[in-house]
């Protein structure tokens, strides 16, 4: 990334910490970068729980300077209940958040240097509420951008994914579960910061225990998904992703359904801003950002409202790699979305291979039982820029699973979109799920994973209403895979591959299960990509603002090892993200290590087991702050078992000790 002196932008900036009082008396902890400017100017608004003085402190110093420097006023703050802000937050997009979030929308319009006129941003969460918001219409909103969210809580995000329950669900959890447990700084906040810390300890909650008691889509997770009423977002969205993030399918639905002036873009990249973007190569985001706002907030004639509706980067075959600096491709570009430039091709699934399009074959039925080691190399379900987390050669994982693959291709083949399977298929057992993988096989073998779909097979019909199978019955279903764009390169194979489980990825059924798919019945649909359809201009290279200046004190280290006990059969997988200790310029220094360890013995289903724990330390000089999170799930044929504690600590004191243990009904998953 370009980084840009502030001296040099267009405007001078003035960056100033405020409170916002709400109308129950509430403050919210807030930063505001404004150009230094005798006009008015329209302000965009970053809502998160992330902690603004300290955990974004760098990432806002790149991008809201960058806005401020170029005429349109950013600002951060902190969600009731988090950072400087007081409050307890209990769970996520909940319509006390949107409420907040027009109260802090109103306030900004009404400030002495703005046009009246404002813009959501954000990545994640900041997306997220940025659509959510949007579908309640504040009168001041007048665009967004979201990166990296979903418009379906329940169907496309951390939670589940086709009706299965996701491994990350606890992993997110435990992450809501330490950012909660950490207390406000003193200096941002005020004398009482340790009541308002002991208030959130206490006060925030077991988040995956809210999330495993709707195991089905039903109103709480509706709650929030705009795709439940489109038409209730009526300002201009800018929506972008990458493949390697758990989020671009949203960007086609919402390309799609929604009746508003709207642009996508997906790159390469994992769960990261375009202009920070890894893999590379990252892009001119910020420029995007500056035109999209100047333009539907401050009347800029720039064309922003012009030209293709979608961005894709169309990736090239790579070799599996768990990380990559940069992904080989080029940008192309797609008039609307559904593009007329991309059609359905259907490629037949026959015994020991995948069909061309208008082969037959005779009916086979190919059975398969996997182990519960396949997945170990699955990567994570959306790559949070902590490589090394993406897919690893599928080569060890196809032999746990029922395989069809292409003849060598005598010419590239380009999809774009989500491919689909339909499959007719029978099971052993009343709760099962499939996990379908398409892998481009290059020609020494190696096995590079495109995408991949989830299905619980008692959701084949409904999310709201699944229905157990009924063993030996013969159902036919569909399982979409997520969306990408991939140039599969001459000589090299298309794979699909099955499985019945995908651990840790998604947590397996209640016990193991054999599945038969009948060759010659069963498809998979690829949406081909026009080769002569036109590419795309490449985006200006990524800049911002020369970052804060932080020190690294301690080290960190991220790992990410796969375990096998030959003697108990125990496999285990073992994440590590340590962020080592950081000292800002005003003299604060944050400590983070965080450990996942998610494991099972040989193919007792009864024996899987996931463990988060997290440890995060501030330090100011004398004073010193710890908190100390664990959270466990296992199962068994019945249940999930929940057990989490959390130990607070100032100094040497511990100031808190909570612990909590819950079992919840399987809900046919």
């Amino acid at each position: 990334m370009r980084t840009i002196d502030p001296k040099d932008l267009p405007h001078k900036v003035r960056c100033e910490d405020t409170r916002i009082t709400l109308s129950d008396g509430t403050t919210l902890a807030a930063r505001i970068w404004r150009p230094e400017t005798d006009q008015p100017v329209p302000a965009v608004l970053e809502f998160i729980p992330y902690r603004l003085r300290d955990m974004t402190a760098v990432r806002d110093s790149v991008h809201h300077p960058y806005l401020a420097g170029h005429g349109i006023a950013g600002v951060r703050v902190d969600l009731r209940g988090s950072g400087d802000s007081r409050g307890v937050l209990a769970d996520e997009y909940l319509e006390q958040e949107f409420d907040d979030a027009r109260e802090v929308l109103a306030w900004l319009a009404d400030r002495p240097w703005s046009n009246g006129r404002t813009g959501m941003m954000g990545i994640s969460w900041g997306g997220f509420n940025a659509l959510q918001v949007a579908a309640r219409r504040p009168p001041s909103l007048g665009a967004i951008a979201t990166v990296c969210s979903t418009d379906d809580r329940y169907a496309d995000d951390v939670h589940y994914m086709g009706g299965c329950l996701l491994g990350d669900n606890l992993s997110w959890a435990s992450v809501m579960q330490s950012d909660n447990a950490l207390p406000p700084d003193p200096e941002g906040l005020g004398d009482d910061w340790q009541d308002v810390w002991l208030e959130r300890l206490h006060g925030s909650g077991l988040w995956a225990e809210k999330w495993l008691e709707h195991q089905r889509r039903d109103d709480y997770w509706r709650h929030g998904s705009v795709c439940e009423d489109f038409a209730a977002i009526e300002c201009p969205v800018l929506a972008a992703s990458g493949w390697a993030d758990g989020y671009s399918n949203a960007v086609f639905r919402l390309l799609e359904h929604l009746d508003v002036p709207r642009q996508g873009m997906i790159g390469p990249w994992s769960h990261t801003y375009p202009h920070l973007g890894r893999p590379g190569p990252a892009i001119g985001f910020l420029q995007e950002l500056v035109r999209w706002f100047g333009h539907w907030l401050a009347d800029v004639d720039n064309g922003v409202d012009e030209g293709p509706r979608l961005y894709t980067w169309m990736q090239d075959s790579v070799p599996p790699s768990t990380a990559y600096e940069d992904r080989p491709g080029r940008w192309v570009s797609d008039p609307s979305w559904p593009s007329p430039h991309v059609t359905a091709e259907q490629r037949p699934l026959l015994a020991g291979r995948l069909g061309e399009p208008g082969d037959t074959g005779p009916e086979a039925e190919l059975m398969v039982s996997s182990p519960l080691s396949v997945g170990q190399f699955g990567g994570k379900w959306c790559s949070y820029n902590a490589p090394p987390d993406l897919p690893y050669d599928q080569r060890e994982e196809d032999g746990g699973s029922l395989v069809f693959e292409t003849e060598p291709l005598d010419a590239p083949v380009e999809i774009l979109g989500a491919p689909e399977l339909d499959l007719q298929i029978t099971v052993d057992k009343p709760v099962a799920m499939v996990a379908a993988r398409l892998s481009d096989v290059s020609p020494d073998g190696a096995a590079t994973r495109v995408t991949y779909g989830l299905l619980n097979l008692t959701h084949r019909d409904s999310h709201a209403d699944p229905a157990p199978l009924e063993p030996g019955r013969g159902y036919q279903v569909r399982v979409p895979l997520n969306g990408v764009a991939q140039r599969f390169s001459p000589g090299h194979r298309i794979r699909v591959s099955l499985s019945t489980s995908y651990w840790p990825l998604a947590w397996p059924s209640p016990e193991p299960v054999q599945l038969a798919v009948t060759a010659g019945r069963s498809s998979l649909t690829l949406p081909v990509r026009d080769g002569d359809a036109p590419d795309a201009e490449p985006f200006g290279p990524a800049e911002g603002v020369t970052p804060l200046e932080v020190q690294q004190v301690r080290p960190g280290e991220q790992r990410w090892e796969v375990r096998r006990d030959l003697v108990d059969y125990v496999s285990e997988l073992l994440v590590v993200k340590d962020l080592g200790r950081k000292r800002f310029p005003d003299g604060l220094e944050v400590d983070q290590r965080v450990e996942e360890r998610y494991s099972a013995r040989g193919d007792d289903y009864d024996s899987v087991r996931g463990e988060v724990t997290s440890t995060v330390t501030f330090r100011r000089g004398e004073h010193a702050t710890t908190s100390v999170t664990r959270a466990v799930q296992t199962s068994d044929a019945e249940n999930f078992h929940l057990h989490a504690t959390t130990d607070a600590y100032h100094g040497e004191a511990r100031i808190a000790s909570i612990d909590r243990s819950r079992s919840l009904r399987r809900d046919l998953v």
